[in-house]
């Protein structure tokens, strides 16, 4: 969930001029951001296991 404080700092760091599309697009994203750190916290995060081999055969 965002916060006014977040929102604020998301705000205060675009620049002076911007659309109304910009910022429901970087509010999406922060959005998405947090869900994601929620989930990560609780553990609901999935692992796609493709992905780590992949990774792991690139080291």
């Amino acid at each position: 969930m965002l916060t006014k404080h977040k929102v604020q700092e998301l705000i205060n760091h675009m620049p002076d001029a911007f659309s109304v599309n910009d910022l429901v697009d970087e509010l999406m994203l922060l959005q998405n951001v947090e869900k994601a750190r929620v989930q990560a916290k609780s553990r609901e995060a999935s692992v796609d296991v493709h992905v780590e081999r992949a990774v792991f055969a690139m080291q």
